[in-house]
Order: structure tokens, then sequence, then C-alpha cells
């Protein structure tokens, strides 16, 4: 049975240095911050992150297990227009970048870095974008569904909007 009364609010991931990652993804990734308690940030959006150790203390009080906090296992994901810039900027900034700005199989193009506890950020383009370029290119619905593997009806509401 499927409990209705249930709501993501957040994706909380652990940091060792929670002054530094704090910076990183308030000053280096704009990100606003909502809630700063210490040990842990809320960042809008349903971001957090927590310190590591008292996060580990938190959650594992009654537990003996030797915890290995694990990293370079999830990915969080941002969005931008401009993701050439985007991507300038990191690389300027000395942001350790883990590959260029490429276009996926599905057309969007996007790039990935670390943050400072060698957390996957991926950064790329919105798909409504994707399917701009494909319209003014020539593509058709179908093509545009296909080659981006959205739903017709999704590739239809975007173009309308061009209207």
């Amino acid at each position: 049975m499927r409990d209705n009364n249930l709501k993501y609010v957040s994706a909380v991931f652990f940091v060792k240095n929670i002054e530094v990652s704090r910076q990183f993804y308030a000053n280096t990734l704009g990100q606003e911050i909502t809630a700063n308690f210490g040990r842990n940030v809320v960042f809008q959006g349903g971001l957090s992150i927590w310190e590591e150790k008292y996060a580990l203390s938190t959650i594992y009080s009654l537990s003996k297990a030797n915890i290995k906090v694990g990293r370079n296992n999830s990915e969080i994901y941002f969005e931008t227009r401009d993701i050439e810039r985007a991507y300038k900027k990191f690389k300027k900034d000395g942001i350790e970048i883990i590959h260029e700005i490429m276009e996926h199989p599905w057309g969007q193009k996007g790039f990935r870095l670390f943050d400072p506890d060698k957390h996957v950020i991926e950064i790329s383009e919105p798909m409504d974008e994707v399917v701009l370029r494909y319209h003014n290119i020539g593509y058709d619905m179908k093509e545009i569904s296909e080659k981006t593997m959205m739903p017709i009806n999704m590739v239809k509401k975007i173009i309308e909007t061009l209207k």
C-alpha cells in the first residue's frame, strides 16, 4: 500500500568541512541558503549538507557499525541556459572538472565537476533548450521525440511555447 502522506523534502550530502562546502554551494554554485544550523545547511530547492562526523554520530548513535561515507556514487544536478559561460567560470575558478561540455546521446549538453568532497555535480542545459535547438534546425516533432527520448506530447508543448 502506498502512503500518500509522504512528501519528498530534501537530499542530504555529508561533507568533511561544513564551512568549505557551504562556501562552495553558496558562492561558487550560487545556491541560496535558507537555514544555517552550523553543522548542517539547507539550500533553497531541497539540497542540504551535513558535517560528516555530526551526521554519522546522529544517525548511527545506537549502532557500533563502522560506517564509511561514499563518494562518486551520486550526482547533484543543476541546469543553466548558458552552459558555455558556466563551464568557463568553473574552469577559471580552478574547480576540478570531470569532463568538458559534451552532448549526451539524447541531445542535452552538459559537463560534470566535483565539489570539495568529490560529490559529482552535473551542470546541463534544460531539455526545453534541446527541443528548441532541434526544432530550429528542422527536426519534426517525431524526430525530436525519438532523439530526446521525451514523449511527443511534451515536445509539442515546448514547441507551442514558441508561438
